[in-house]
């Protein structure tokens, strides 16, 4: 008698229900996923946005009650003065800030006011990049001011902003 076994593919929502499981009778840690736990908790140190989040919430929760200055030049944010389609917006920030180990461009958080997490994206560097410039695409649900804030190794905040119209088919916005 011959039996035959169906190889079940691995999804990745399997995955994580799987691991849900794991988690909840505490075996996770003893599986060698403490990475993954300490990465969870750095994230909930800095709280988990919440649906619908207002920018000013979003900004209070990054940067607490930490006073952010205007960029006046150290921060440069290129993105276009119209999106003809706002799934892919080109967006680069350059900070003209020093890049050595004593002080430098801790990371660099691109926020859309109007979008639905405002938050769009986080990068964190090093002294050895040598270059605070990032280049990413981003998504606009709508006309919005697009805010570039640059945070410094030592914690100081730098700001700069612009308004990006998004257009449906390039008629305006």
């Amino acid at each position: 008698m011959q039996c035959t076994l169906a190889r079940a593919k691995l999804t990745r929502r399997g995955l994580l229900r799987a691991l849900g499981l794991i988690g909840s009778t505490g075996v996770a840690v003893s599986l060698g996923l403490g990475g993954f736990m300490q990465v969870a908790a750095q994230q909930a140190q800095r709280g988990m946005p919440q649906p619908d989040e207002k920018v000013d919430e979003t900004i209070n929760r990054l940067f607490g009650n930490r006073s952010i200055a205007p960029a006046d030049g150290k921060v440069k944010l290129e993105a276009p003065l119209i999106a003809e389609n706002g799934a892919v917006v080109p967006v680069t920030v350059e900070a003209d800030l020093p890049m050595t180990p004593q002080e430098y461009v801790k990371s660099i958080y691109i926020i859309a006011d109007k979008n639905r997490r405002p938050l769009n994206a986080t990068f964190s560097l090093t002294p050895e990049v040598g270059q605070a410039t990032i280049s990413t695409n981003i998504r606009l649900a709508q006309t919005t001011d697009l805010r570039a804030v640059v945070e410094m190794n030592h914690g100081a905040l730098y700001m700069v902003q612009r308004e990006v119209k998004v257009t449906v088919g390039g008629c305006g916005g």
